[in-house]
């Protein structure tokens, strides 16, 4: 469906970015792997989707709260694999605290990451795409670009800012061919989600199977993870030509959780 589309997926080494990447080489993309690590270090990890997808996949090690580093690695994606065609932006972050006990560098680190890496990944690559007549750009936001909660006053306001971005992308771009969404999910079940539930078992005092239930999955009506592949769908679904109509848009894949 994507055969011979570049991809670029931010946060790709683990979790939901590397299920996007994954997703994107199955439909024949050229992916660009992002992550903080060295790029020695991400190189078994795209050799592995290489062969397995028989497409190319580059590491592109980057700080994503650095713009210069930003700006490098987008420079180095176009020079190896050609001009962007698919940007994800999923590089994240979080941090979980009171505002008054909120340390600042915590906030200016949340804010850089998951919120003012995608105006730099975009700014990046918008131009030639418009140019070029397609395009598509993917906001991987979350259920708190719609709604808050307490405690995570950084990561909600990157994440609303990040749905302010999505619209404002997609209307300059609209008559171009090139979109620009948000998918919003609720919780998802990755590895990251996994290691936490012993620890929040454990603080509160509860089984592991109550924790999941009655903690972590409180405000999703389902009380199911999403799963990384229902994302990876969604994604696919939005960069496809069926998807040419879809843009400005904020995705809810949160089991009813912002239906509230």
């Amino acid at each position: 469906m994507l055969k011979h589309r570049v991809a670029l997926v931010t946060g790709a080494t683990s979790g939901i970015g590397l299920g996007l990447a994954r997703a994107l080489a199955a439909e024949g993309c050229a992916v660009g792997v992002n992550g903080s690590r060295a790029e020695r270090e991400i190189l078994p990890l795209t050799d592995e989707i290489a062969k397995t997808h028989g497409v190319t996949c580059i590491p592109l090690s980057a700080d994503m709260g650095d713009p210069r580093s930003i700006d490098a690695m987008m420079a180095r994606a176009a020079a190896v694999l050609g001009p962007v065609d698919i940007l994800v932006n999923n590089a994240g972050v979080q941090h979980v605290a009171p505002i008054a006990e909120f340390p600042p560098e915590k906030w200016d680190q949340l804010i850089a990451i998951n919120l003012s890496s995608a105006f730099h990944t975009t700014r990046a690559v918008l131009g030639p795409m418009m140019e070029r007549g397609w395009g598509r750009i993917v906001n991987i936001a979350s259920a708190h670009a719609l709604v808050a909660s307490p405690f995570k006053s950084a990561y909600v306001a990157a994440k609303h800012g990040l749905l302010g971005l999505t619209k404002v992308t997609a209307l300059e771009a609209a008559t171009t061919g090139v979109t620009c969404n948000a998918i919003c999910p609720g919780y998802v079940w990755t590895p990251l989600v996994e290691k936490q539930i012993p620890d929040q078992a454990k603080a509160h005092g509860m089984a592991e199977k109550d924790v999941i239930e009655n903690v972590i999955l409180a405000p999703q009506p389902n009380r199911k993870f999403a799963s990384v592949e229902e994302i990876a769908a969604l994604t696919v679904f939005l960069c496809s030509d069926m998807g040419a109509s879809i843009t400005g848009a904020a995705l809810p894949v949160d089991g009813g959780w912002t239906a509230r």
